[in-house]
């Protein structure tokens, strides 16, 4: 029996023998089959790769057997990949470089097999779920639209270590499975099998079957080969010097080398070609070993924690299941109100799309079928699915009309007054459990609810922009609102391909509350005599897509200036706005809509813009400009911080991961740092207190009412400094 002594078992282990069970339909034909009786969701943990281990030697063992199939115990319900939370718990790289290789060795034994093997997959394949596919003779996947397979173990902060590195370009070839892997990639059935990564696809009831009699060779199954491609590519130093030098350009592009995993992943791929499988296994677990106990990939697993956390919202409770929207609708035909709609229309929901503007709602239908016709001619959408996207947005000029729909999302003006007639004029028409939502940015949602009929069914679903870009999306669930209607929002968001967050109905929500003392401190700093270049490039060293002064400009320093008096009103002296906005307002610099404000934007579609030159003229003090690197990012992050544990203390989020989530998914947070909180438990809380308290003592850039700026130490973060506390285990 192999070694796994190093793999930590879950707490409800079974008894050895119990995951795996083996089936003999026929003479000669064996059937394998992942069923572990403490897993809804088989994963490969030390109790099933133990059994898979015991499996064999029984297979071994029968020369009768001829034909074996490894299988789920449902045909969409095979193996979701290795044990991530065994992996996360991980530290000692010597012994994850142990568990790798016994993890090996039972791969490596399927693959050498003397009976045929086939694979019998559907569902979710990812990871080393694919990678024991990739062992068989042959794969067979099902037909279906949850079947998704690929090796996404780069977007986790570590590569496929259990084969995948060198069997799937074996497969298919080096450049596409370097597109696959590197870009940690799920394909669908059909794609999955056009790229020659499946050998077959069938239907979901004829899976096992199908691969019953391939495995005794009833039926033909021929493996997709590349010919003269083969050698022309993967046995070409030249090309693969070419491809490899192209790839690592574009990683180093996309992750500007915070990311570790990707270009490991590149150069071992690259360089199977040619080495032995021995040695290819021994590089894998070294890499494995190094990945899979840094930071960046404890960060990265903490993420898609979090993501599966969310997601559970969309399940509603024991005692209530959201339902599955059919009819929605959408007031606005703007950038956000269009977006939105278009994004429901492209998910199967029939929507409509009101605004008083004609051409607004042309404009919308247009751009909704553009992007659909786009999707179709990348084959991301077959024709058939192309059409009733299209034909699932219905533009109109009328809001009259809107009784049938279980759900309508407004995106008007950010006006409380025409936000409530609005709604109050969709209350009106609608039944009395249909949701009324509103994608406010700023405005109180119990406010927007007042003398609404059923004002618990009025819910804020406060998207960002762009619309399908960005994926979190604000729940905010008001005083009057229900929790059933908030989830039934969430689950509205995660049909839609978001992540939902539940906040309190509080000024700013919870991302712009973050992002406010972020920006104003990036204003003030460059006020005080910080050079702009130096604050944009710190930020982007730190892993923010852009640096903050850039982001203003995105934004709009109008609507920034609005945003910090709104968050001063209801927040006091730690939000005080900056003076060095207002100067370049009246300067009619608003930022890119006006093609300038701290950068110049050129007319010319491709150019990229460039930081203006003229802008020591409005600075107007230098007390800020000696300041180190270290103390520049300190000012801008941990006031984020600080925020944050202001925050929790008030509820505004069920919790840190909740809050780390946002703030990764909403304000862009650097991943590889795991969001706001985990990076307060990196550097330690005293040491975060610490920081927090020097700057707020020796301040003379920050303005003060009563003694109280946004630097002062939050009363959460003491208490858990002192207590030797922590935001994560």
């Amino acid at each position: 029996m192999i070694d796994l002594s190093g793999f930590p078992a879950p707490d409800n282990a079974p008894e050895p023998g119990t995951c795996i069970r083996i089936e003999r339909p026929e003479k000669g034909l064996a059937v394998v089959i992942f069923d572990p009786p403490h897993r809804k969701m088989p994963v490969f943990d030390s109790p099933l790769l133990r059994d898979l281990d015991l499996a064999l030697d029984e297979i071994e063992a029968d020369k009768s057997i001829k034909g074996v199939v490894f299988t789920g115990r449902e045909p969409l319900v095979f193996v979701a990949g290795a044990d991530i939370d065994a992996i996360k718990s991980l530290t000692d790289p010597e012994i994850v470089k142990g568990v790798v290789l016994a993890a090996h060795s039972i791969f490596n034994r399927i693959e050498n097999l003397k009976p045929y093997t086939v694979a019998a997959a559907g569902g979710a394949v990812p990871g080393g779920a694919c990678e024991i596919t990739l062992c068989c003779d042959r794969i067979v996947l099902a037909d279906d639209p949850k079947t998704r397979i690929g090796l996404p173990e780069t977007q986790l902060g570590i590569l496929p270590g259990w084969g995948g590195t060198h069997r799937l370009p074996e497969r298919i070839g080096v450049p596409m499975a370097l597109d696959a892997i590197l870009g940690g990639k799920l394909f669908v059935a059909k794609i999955a099998k056009k790229r020659g990564i499946v050998d077959r696809i069938t239907k979901p009831e004829y899976l096992v079957q199908v691969a019953s009699d391939i495995a005794m060779r009833r039926m033909k199954c021929a493996r997709k080969t590349r010919g003269m491609k083969k050698w022309l590519v993967d046995r070409n130093p030249l090309m693969l010097n070419i491809i490899s030098s192209q790839a690592k350009k574009a990683v180093l592009s996309k992750t500007k080398g915070f990311y570790p995993a990707p270009i490991r992943a590149l150069e071992l791929a690259v360089g199977a070609v040619g080495r032995s499988r021995k040695r290819m296994v021994e590089l894998e677990a070294q890499a494995i070993a190094d990945l899979a106990t840094s930071n960046v990939c404890k960060s990265l697993i903490g993420i898609f924690h979090a993501s599966e956390t969310a997601k559970k919202l969309g399940k509603g409770t024991d005692n209530f299941t959201p339902r599955k929207f059919e009819r929605a609708g959408v007031i606005g035909a703007g950038i956000m109100g269009g977006g939105i709609a278009s994004l429901m229309a492209g998910k199967g929901i029939q929507t409509r799309m009101a605004d008083l503007a004609p051409q607004a709602v042309a404009d919308a239908v247009a751009l909704h079928r553009k992007s659909i016709d786009k999707k179709v001619k990348r084959r991301r959408l077959t024709r058939a699915q192309g059409t009733a996207a299209i034909d699932h947005l219905d533009g109109t000029t009328s809001t009259t009309d809107f009784g049938n729909t279980q759900v309508v999302i407004e995106a008007v003006a950010e006006i409380l007054e025409i936000k409530q007639k609005v709604l109050a004029g969709l209350a009106a028409q609608m039944a009395d459990d249909a949701i009324l939502a509103t994608n406010t940015s700023s405005l109180s949602v119990a406010a927007i609810a007042d003398g609404i009929p059923h004002p618990e069914r009025v819910v804020g679903m406060h998207f960002f922009n762009p619309v399908k870009a960005m994926p979190l999306v604000e729940v905010i669930q008001g005083e009057n609102t229900s929790r059933e209607a908030a989830l039934e929002v969430a689950a509205l968001a995660l049909r839609l391909g978001k992540t939902p967050v539940i906040v309190k109905d509080v000024a700013g929500f919870l991302v712009n509350r973050l992002l406010g003392p972020y920006l104003d401190e990036a204003a003030r700093l460059f006020t005080a005599g910080a050079n702009p270049a130096k604050l944009d490039k710190l930020m982007l060293k730190f892993g923010m897509p852009m640096g903050p002064l850039r982001l203003l400009d995105e934004v709009g320093l109008d609507i920034g200036a609005h945003v910090s008096v709104s968050l001063h009103e209801a927040y006091g002296a730690r939000m005080i706005p900056g003076d060095g906005i207002q100067a370049l307002m009246n300067d009619e610099r608003l930022g890119h809509k006006t093609n300038k404000g701290f950068y110049d934007y050129p007319k010319e579609r491709k150019a990229k813009p460039t930081l203006c030159t003229d802008l020591a003229g409005f600075q107007t003090g230098q007390t800020a400009a000696n300041l180190s690197d270290e103390q520049i990012i300190d000012r801008l992050i941990l006031t984020m911080v600080n925020e944050a544990a202001l925050c929790l203390d008030e509820q505004v989020v069920e919790g840190a991961v909740e809050l780390d989530l946002a703030t990764v998914f909403g304000t862009g947070f650097a991943p590889f740092r795991g969001g706001l909180l985990h990076y307060a438990d990196s550097l330690g809380l005293p040491e975060v207190v610490r920081r927090l308290q020097a700057i707020a003592d020796a301040d003379d850039i920050q303005s003060r009412e009563g003694g109280v700026d946004k630097f002062t130490p939050a009363p959460l973060l003491k208490r858990m400094a002192e207590n030797g506390e922590r935001f994560f285990d």
